[in-house]
Order: C-alpha cells, then sequence, then structure tokens
C-alpha cells in the first residue's frame, strides 16, 4: 500500500486517475453507441448539441481529470475534480428537467444520482490527504505540499 501511495503521489491524485478513467471510457460509450434511454432522457439538451458532442465532453473532462491527477501538488488537481463534476451537474440538470416535464420514469432517479455523484466530487475536491498518506509522502521528502 505505502508503494502504491508513492507511485501515484496521494489519494487525490488517484481519485482524479480513476474517475478520469471511468469519465474517458463512459464518453466513448456514448460516442459508441448512444442507446435509446440514454438518449431520451437527455432529450433536453440533445435538441441543441448532439450527443455524440456529449460524449467528446465526457472525454475532454476525464482527460483533464487524469492529467490534473499526474500533478503532485494540490493547486494543479483544482481543475480536475471542475472537470469531473461538469458533465455529471449536466446529467443530473438535464435528467431532473425531464423528470420535471413528465419524461422518462427513470429519470428522477438518474437525476438524483448524477447530482449526488457531482457533489461527492466537490466534497472530495475539498478534503486534503489523510496524516498516514501525507507521513508516506513526506517523511523522508520533507518540504511543503503546496
Amino acid at each position: 500500500m505505502r508503494a502504491a501511495v508513492r507511485l501515484v503521489g496521494g489519494l487525490r491524485p488517484a481519485a482524479l486517475m480513476v474517475l478520469g478513467t471511468g469519465w474517458i471510457l463512459y464518453g466513448r460509450s456514448i460516442i459508441t453507441d448512444p442507446g435509446y434511454a440514454r438518449s431520451r432522457g437527455l432529450a433536453g439538451i440533445t435538441r441543441y448539441i448532439p450527443l455524440s458532442s456529449l460524449g467528446w465532453v465526457w472525454v475532454a473532462a476525464g482527460a483533464v481529470a487524469v492529467l490534473a491527477g499526474l500533478g503532485r501538488r494540490m493547486r494543479y488537481q483544482a481543475p480536475g475534480f471542475t472537470a469531473l463534476s461538469g458533465p455529471a451537474v449536466l446529467w443530473g440538470v438535464t435528467y431532473a428537467r425531464s423528470a420535471w416535464a413528465g419524461g422518462l420514469p427513470s429519470s428522477s432517479g438518474s437525476a438524483a444520482a448524477w447530482l449526488a455523484f457531482s457533489v461527492f466530487i466537490v466534497l472530495c475536491a475539498g478534503m486534503s490527504e489523510p496524516p498516514w498518506v501525507v507521513g508516506i509522502l513526506y517523511d523522508k521528502k520533507g518540504g511543503d505540499r503546496d
């Protein structure tokens, strides 16, 4: 575990890289196979922006998060957490609007899940590394975190 924490640079960069990779793969799935239920639930936004373009938004947000995860300092990680929360908020608001308008029956559940997930990302962005991780990363090096 200690070696993995040293390799990745902490839990925050690990979260950015894991979620960023997930966003890239999710965006790829939207681009290659949008799916009928997804496109119906997102009809409020796909009137203006094609679903394949929205898939590229997920891919770009994931790439920003992965690159931010490679940054060892917390100030470089902020854009990654922002990028992660953006598409999730967009999805959540669009599904909420669809549920409000009486659209797809599952829209309210999707809205709740995406909005809760985006709040969780914002909460993680505000957390610092636990003391045991700081000890592993900075025992021998010393120095300031930022």
